[in-house]
């Protein structure tokens, strides 16, 4: 479990809330745009919850490429590209399978 000091500077309240709920998100998980604007309190502000995911300052602290499209396509990230976010989420891949064959 990697722990890093940061201080959230900049956003609306509304991208804040956004990357404060995706680094909750567990190694080796993903959740969708739709449940991540449910679990912010914006149901249907899937568009602007994406759209935060993507001015995340702090790609890789707060580890959006965790969230999904909801049909398990990959969505859009922007450090990289989709090459990295599809790496990223390789790379946690083996540590969920683990955990999942421990239970």
């Amino acid at each position: 479990r990697l722990t890093l000091p940061y201080e959230l500077v900049g956003g609306t309240a509304l991208q804040r809330a956004v990357w404060l709920e995706i680094a909750r998100i567990p190694y080796g998980e993903t959740i969708s745009y739709s449940t991540l604007a449910e679990r912010v309190g914006f149901p249907r502000a899937i568009r602007a919850v994406a759209s935060a995911c993507g001015a995340n300052p702090l790609p890789l602290v707060i580890p959006c490429h965790r969230v999904v499209a909801k049909d398990g396509t990959l969505g859009g990230f922007s450090l990289g590209g989709l090459a990295v976010k599809e790496t990223l989420l390789a790379l946690e891949a083996p540590k969920a399978e683990t955990d999942a064959a421990a239970a």
